[in-house]
């Protein structure tokens, strides 16, 4: 504990310079793309009711954002299903009006009730607010055609967390020929510049019967309409409000029943209490703090049959380490990055832990982040630190560098346990997107001290409406150890060229074109040990179902042995190469009908055998209450003896259903061949409050064929935030 305290003084000094820094004077320059398109949002001359209908004066005399541009099925022209977006403010709030008008008979699309819907499956409006004019960084805003909320923080231009929440309110109603929403975004739930005037702002709607996404400000077809850099630019009357210091606390009390069937524990009953608090040090700039975290409510993982030779990559879900993720786990590669969070808390118990993650005026971000895991029977107990700072360059590019340390407490005498990664990266992205792009350079420290502890790499990317090119290289040393990090594979070197051609006919099949991706490793004398070559084409249609064929070309030379199935005695002896491949499918079907579907099947060599397959997923709604959906994977791997003919099944079906949009229930059985289990994970959440939950999770694992079971456990959770 002594070292979180002194960490927490640290953070006190960062955040006190923090603070200083974001008083001084902001840029407010305006490098948008579609800096032409400007909303002026005027200050509310009296009280806004949420509750779906537009009758207030302040609607009546507010600015309207209309016209929206079509950018899907084509980026030519206007929309055809009209919109209009009204806006207001005062000293506490922004205020949102959506008016979407709907022309066409039939039902609406909307998937449930549930907080951050599924785009592609609903009717909606995104809003996303650039506060601080980077281009790079932001937050979204939406609702469903049912209501249901969707809030999250950007990061990278486009990319969106849904796993933020905050408090705000929204209220939608329906009607024949239209449906109308009304919001208000508290100003202390988003981070902005003091004396903050403009923020950059795009409004998206999708339309799944007429199969129309617009924007405001127009997107080409080949971006989402989440870039940052196609925002127009919204004008405040008056500078916003001066941010206070915002304090939230959220305890939680927890109670369980677990009993481990396979290590003979029998009953065990646990009652436990931990908090979480956020301290908001600045408009811009946050302080998060955990006590005794538990994760219990965090939904399972979809299981997935494993035929590759490298660990699986799972998302962080809990909501600790999500806000300002990109500033921890933005670093390298997708296959080779420093900084996992996943690494923490799920081998051992969390103790506590701060993070400060933030703005320092218009160009600079920082991350800091200390965890400290509790001394279980296997591990010694743990301190993480992650630091990060960030800098803007040029248009929308910038710099950043890591420094990830993980050490071992209250360590055996004459012993020195850690290990430590700093890097640096540089991420490209140009003006108008076309151009993106990254280099990093990372080295690992650890007490043995051997060389080869680099990770490097870089990427550029050129995307245009028909054209897109790609080209990545990576290089990993043998000895490059972050154990807190995720690394695919080390001692080896990459390149892969994509290229890939778009059609856009915009007729009944919307595009159509060929796609090539070469990936080539070598080891690190740069002789070929592997490439996997994916030559594809691929269909959208005017319904927004996707149908791509092609062929999959392999050759491997195994470096260490290797066993296919996951589940034989025997194995593929290192040293030996295969080359192996064959045709596949793919198709997705239209999601605004009540049925949808996707599958893909493929079949041909695999190493010394033969390999075929099917993966699919199912669902039906019953909207917006009941949603049933189905993952589905059958593995054939029939390999020359002394292998035996192996045949997997992955059998995935799940109910989640959505009372009211604040009552929730989801049940998702998963029968897992593989590792011959049975997994039921059943979770009632009520939202009494905002952001107040309560908790009901109930899971047990069974062993198939006898139904005995390995262990269950029952759960109750509650949550309070106080602010």
């Amino acid at each position: 504990m002594k070292y979180s305290i002194l960490l927490l003084l640290v953070f006190a000094n960062v955040a006190t310079l923090a603070n200083s820094f974001t008083k001084s004077k902001i840029d407010t320059t305006i490098n948008t793309f579609n800096k032409d398109f400007v909303y002026n949002v005027k200050k509310a001359k009296s009280a806004i009711k949420i509750d779906g209908v537009i009758e207030e004066s302040d609607w009546m005399n507010a600015q309207k954002a209309d016209n929206f541009y079509s950018v899907l099925p084509v980026d030519t022209g206007f929309a055809n299903q009209q919109s209009e977006i009204l806006m207001t403010y005062d000293d506490k709030a922004l205020y949102l009006a959506q008016i979407f008008y709907d022309t066409i008979p039939g039902k609406r699309i909307m998937e449930s009730f549930r907080r951050d819907f599924s785009f592609g499956s609903n009717d909606n409006l995104l809003v996303f607010f650039d506060t601080f004019l980077d281009q790079t960084n932001g937050f979204s805003f939406g609702v469903s055609a049912s209501g249901a909320k969707w809030d999250g923080t950007m990061s990278d231009g486009s990319s969106i967390s849904l796993d933020w929440d905050c408090k705000w309110e929204s209220k939608t109603k329906q009607y024949d020929d239209k449906w109308v929403t009304e919001m208000r975004i508290p100003f202390k739930s988003v981070r902005y510049p003091a004396g903050s005037q403009i923020w950059n702002t795009n409004f998206s709607r999708l339309d799944l019967k007429s199969n129309e996404k617009s924007a405001w400000a127009p997107v080409p077809r080949q971006f989402p309409t989440a870039s940052l850099a196609y925002t127009g630019v919204m004008k405040f009357e008056e500078p916003l409000p001066k941010s206070k210091t915002q304090f939230s606390l959220i305890p939680y009390i927890f109670g369980s029943f677990a009993n481990d069937f396979e290590a003979g524990t029998g009953a065990e009953y646990k009652k436990d209490f931990g908090f979480d608090a956020k301290i908001g040090i600045s408009s811009s700039m946050n302080l998060d703090l955990t006590y005794n975290p538990d994760f219990a409510q965090v939904e399972v993982d979809q299981q997935v049959t494993n035929i590759d030779r490298f660990e699986l990559f799972f998302p962080e879900k809990r909501q600790f380490f999500l806000e300002n993720s990109d500033l921890f786990s933005g670093f390298g590669h997708n296959t080779a990055t420093p900084f996992f969070s996943r690494r923490i808390g799920l081998d051992a118990p969390v103790l506590a832990g701060a993070r400060l993650s933030g703005k320092i005026g218009n160009d600079w971000r920082i991350g800091f982040m200390n965890m400290t895991t509790q001394e279980t029977s296997e591990h010694l107990a743990r301190n993480f630190t992650v630091a990060s700072v960030q800098k803007k360059v040029f248009a929308r590019s910038n710099f950043g560098f890591i420094l990830v340390n993980k050490e071992y407490l209250d360590q055996p005498e004459n012993s020195n346990l850690f290990n430590r990664v700093a890097g640096f990266d540089y991420n490209l992205a140009s003006k108008n997107n076309f151009w993106s792009g990254k280099f990093y350079y990372h080295r690992s420290f650890q007490s043995s001290n051997p060389d080869k502890q680099f990770s490097q790499g870089a990427t550029l990317a050129y995307n245009t409406k028909n054209l897109q090119l790609e080209l990545i290289q990576i290089s990993v040393g043998e000895n490059y150890d972050a154990e807190v990090g995720y690394i695919q594979r080390k001692g080896y070197n990459f390149i892969s060229p994509e290229f890939s051609y778009l059609f856009v006919p915009n007729k009944r099949i919307v595009s159509h074109g060929p796609m090539f991706d070469f990936r080539y490793y070598f080891n690190p004398e740069y002789h070929k040990i592997e490439h996997e070559n994916l030559y594809s084409y691929q269909f959208q249609f005017q319904d927004r179902s996707t149908l791509m064929f092609g062929y999959k070309d392999f050759f491997v030379e195994l470096q260490d042995d290797f066993d296919p199935t996951h589940i034989s005695e025997t194995y593929l002896p290192a040293g030996s190469t295969y080359k192996f491949g064959g045709p596949f499918l793919f198709y997705s079907s239209t999601r605004k009908t009540m049925f949808n579907w996707s599958a893909q099947a493929a079949k041909g060599p695999f190493y010394s055998g033969e390999i075929q397959y099917v993966q699919a997923e199912f669902g039906y709604r019953y909207q917006p209450f009941i949603n049933l959906s189905m993952n589905f994977n059958y593995t054939d791997m029939n390999l020359p003896q002394p292998f035996e003919h192996t045949k997997l099944w992955l059998v995935g079906p799940k109910l989640d259903v959505t009372f009211t949009d604040k009552l929730f229930w989801s049940t998702f059985v998963q029968y897992n061949e593989q590792i011959d289990n049975v997994n039921i994970n059943m979770r009632l959440q009520w939202r009494y409050q905002p952001v107040s939950d309560i908790f009901v999770v109930y899971t047990d694992n069974y062993i198939p064929g006898n139904w005995n079971s390995r262990n269950r456990a029952l759960v109750l959770k509650m949550t309070y935030w106080l602010n």
